[in-house]
């Protein structure tokens, strides 16, 4: 294809540095691949998101050969989707599932396909740590993100496959991914004449940054054994070197699994495709990674 490419990457928030690693990622991948690239953020709003994209796909003065997507949507988006490969545009779903990808894939003349972390895997790495730091069992606050994602219900399916039967798992819901949303959550709870008798053992959430908001709310907490909640300890999900592996290191996290990003993998598959003519595969799975290992994390325990 002659010229060079445009493409639009379309995240869900800036208020999460899983989403702004998937940016620079993609900024990164896109100066060494010769891409125009142009991102944009949706304040996690799914509408706002969907107008943004139309307004893209239907900009008569700007050819857009692709749109890299990480929905704010669980539906991901059908008719938005099909809008684009009507109009010859490639659609990239980002760590998201869609049902319709197969049925547009048979339909459309520009690539059509996902790339995604394995969101059931990390979950179910999820369970593996708790079974790590909890050898006797115990009961675990589980704080999900919000119930828009998709991600959380694969999260959570796969922690529950794979804890072990004698960790109790009582599920708490943030509004969005942020830290504010996890201590939100958590104070919520903490709030209930019923959480006073609850003996939580773990506070594990589906990021690090609900992670470290659920332990800023359990450290500003007034009522109950403050002390022995203290004590607790936080578990997180996306692991970035400066975020979540740092707050591991220093001791504000006792474990996240490491997530990578995938916009950039997409990204390079996307213009390969294009380039070559020729069509991914559905679907690509990148492979989350315990940090530590729930052996180091066994490990630690023992030794105190």
């Amino acid at each position: 294809m002659a010229g060079k490419l445009h493409v639009v990457l379309s995240l869900i928030t800036r208020d999460n540095d899983y989403q702004l690693e998937q940016a620079a990622a993609a900024t990164l991948a896109a100066g060494r691949l010769g891409v125009d690239l142009q991102t944009m953020f949706a304040d996690n709003d799914p509408i706002k998101q969907s107008t943004q994209i139309l307004n893209v796909i239907q900009n008569g003065g700007v050819r857009t050969d692709g749109i890299l997507v990480e929905p704010a949507s669980r539906t991901a988006f059908p008719k938005v989707a099909h809008a684009a490969v009507a109009a010859g545009t490639a659609w990239v779903i980002l760590n998201s599932e869609a049902e319709y990808l197969r049925d547009i894939r048979a339909l459309a003349k520009a690539p059509a396909f996902s790339v995604s972390a394995d969101n059931r895997m990390v979950g179910r790495i999820q369970g593996q740590q708790l079974a790590a730091i909890l050898p006797t069992g115990g009961t675990v606050l589980y704080v999900q993100g919000p119930s828009s994602s998709s991600v959380v219900e694969q999260r959570s399916t796969g922690m529950m496959e794979s804890k072990p039967p004698n960790v109790t798992i009582k599920t708490l819901r943030s509004v969005d991914w942020t830290e504010d949303g996890g201590c939100h959550a958590v104070s919520s709870w903490l709030r209930l004449s019923t959480s006073r008798d609850e003996a939580i053992d773990a506070v594990q959430a589906q990021n690090d940054f609900l992670a470290l908001g659920a332990r800023r709310a359990m450290e500003q907490e007034t009522n109950g054994d403050r002390e022995k909640r203290s004590r607790l300890r936080f578990l997180g999900v996306d692991g970035l070197v400066r975020t979540g592996q740092a707050w591991v290191r220093q001791g504000s996290l006792t474990a996240t699994i490491v997530v990578p990003p995938t916009a950039a993998q997409a990204l390079e598959a996307l213009v390969m495709a294009i380039r070559a003519g020729s069509t991914p595969q559905e679907r690509t799975l990148v492979a989350p990674q315990s940090f530590p290992e729930p052996k180091e994390l066994a490990a630690k325990r023992v030794m105190g």
